[in-house]
């Protein structure tokens, strides 16, 4: 066998030819195998397939800075290494040859991601804008008051000399009467929508003067919807005693509508987010609550959770689509939800997680003598407002929300005039809280209190 080999030896170099071209064959097909060119493509073409191919993109995205509107136009900028295609709700770009990409939205993607995709499949990457509210300095609007003239211009008039930046404009009162021509089925077939004002040329108006319009919406506390309900076969969205009858409160024999009710949820969301559509930049919440007194005395039909639960669920279903439509939610709470929720089912903490701020109102004739150690808190509105405040910071700033305080410019037991109405707002100055709402029923206000700016 030795010698056999031995006397072919002068044949080797076709063996090592015929088994060279074999491999290189047999690398041809492997090579194919893991490209895009076909089995024999590297051979064919001379190029073989790019290495973005072989792996998903790699996105980097550079920092977005804060923005102060949900309507806000939103640029995002980045690198997606290997990628094709970039897209963001709906919009897509080719990157560049080195992956950089742009895409200018016409508003906050809100609870979109970056996609980035090639042949072997797709990145995605979450995106972080922080959409913070802006400082407000407000005061209450009825709807009768916006329609009356003389009072309409008062408000106008602090506007002009930037004493305020934001109206508080009611959208549902304290009665559960609509202001304006509310096309929400059930505000048409309750007899709510009122049409007292046009919300179109209320928004026009201020919108042109470069102010924020906040609409308020009393939510539960709801005379023509209750009263509407029980006549009509609803009594499930009344609040009742444990005898079945409407419950009776100090606003009246049958004010409550029934938060557990997903009917009033839904009617009080779908006024917020019409509103919010029609352009209204914030949506307030108001008698986000149960009724004050002994929840003994109360039945929730359907309820199966506790009142402060409902309340939270109910602000957490509101705030998607109220954002979505380009709003803000907010909510008016009691002065002393902070150390005594269950009085009326407002947990702030949790509250405050489903909302962009929330709103005290502190008014310190509504304190009790030696609250917080303040002996007379309407005598001595600074020291009331800043000790509540602290408070309101410990519940609130965990959730990123922030603090924009109810503060009283009305009279009740003890004089009130720009001094006690500057008090309060330089109290909340020293909490490092820019923003108040001013609140007088009858839209009448301290404009010495309010500096120009």
């Amino acid at each position: 066998m030795l010698k056999r080999y031995s006397r072919v030896g002068r044949s080797r170099p076709r063996v090592l030819l015929v088994v060279a071209v074999v491999i290189v064959v047999l690398a041809g097909v492997v090579v194919g195998a893991v490209s895009s060119t076909g089995p024999f493509g590297f051979l064919g073409s001379g190029r073989t397939a790019p290495a973005s191919a072989a792996t998903p993109p790699v996105v980097e995205l550079a920092p977005v800075a804060a923005v102060n509107s949900y309507r806000a136009q939103i640029t995002l900028r980045g690198k997606a290494t290997g990628a094709t295609t970039v897209t963001v709700a709906g919009t897509s770009v080719k990157p560049g040859a080195d992956g950089q990409f742009e895409i200018t939205l016409p508003r906050v993607p809100l609870g979109a991601t970056v996609v980035a995709t090639n042949r072997a499949g797709e990145t995605t990457t979450p995106i972080a804008i922080a959409v913070h509210p802006p400082a407000t300095r407000a005061v209450h609007v009825t709807a009768d008051a916006w329609a009356y003239e003389p009072m309409r211009d008062d408000v106008l008039t602090m506007a002009r000399e930037g004493r305020i930046n934001t109206v508080q404009l009611d959208i549902k009162d304290e009665d559960g009467v609509v202001g304006y021509d509310s096309q929400v089925p059930l505000a048409r077939q309750s007899g709510a929508s009122a049409a007292i004002y046009s919300a179109p040329e209320a928004l026009k108006t201020l919108h042109d003067m470069g102010i924020r319009v906040v609409g308020r919406i009393v939510a539960f506390r709801d005379r023509t919807l209750a009263e509407w309900a029980w006549r009509n076969g609803h009594p499930d969205w009344v609040v009742q005693n444990p005898s079945g009858a409407p419950y009776s409160s100090g606003y009246g024999a049958i004010a409550f509508t029934n938060f557990a009710s997903a009917d009033i949820r839904r009617y009080n969301i779908d006024l917020a987010t019409e509103a919010a559509q029609l352009g209204f930049d914030d949506i307030m919440y108001d008698y986000i609550r149960r009724p004050d007194g002994p929840l003994s005395g109360m039945v929730f039909p359907g309820l199966t959770q506790s009142p402060a639960d409902a309340v939270v669920g109910f602000l957490h279903d509101s705030r998607g689509p109220v954002r979505a439509a380009g709003a803000f939610q907010g909510a008016a709470v009691f002065g002393i939800a902070a150390t005594r929720p269950d009085e009326i089912a407002q947990d702030i903490p949790r509250m405050a997680g489903e909302l962009d701020y929330v709103a005290p109102m502190l008014y310190p004739s509504h304190w009790n003598a030696g609250e917080y150690d303040v002996a007379d808190p309407n005598a001595q509105p600074y020291d009331i407002i800043f000790r509540a405040l602290a408070d309101f910071h410990a519940q609130v700033d965990p959730s990123g929300a922030a603090i924009m305080p109810w503060l009283q410019d009305f009279t009740l037991g003890f004089p009130y005039g720009d001094t006690e109405v500057r008090a309060q707002i330089q109290a909340a100055a020293a909490q490092h809280i820019d923003s108040f709402f001013l609140w007088n029923p009858a839209v009448s206000y301290h404009e010495g209190a309010l500096d120009p700016h």
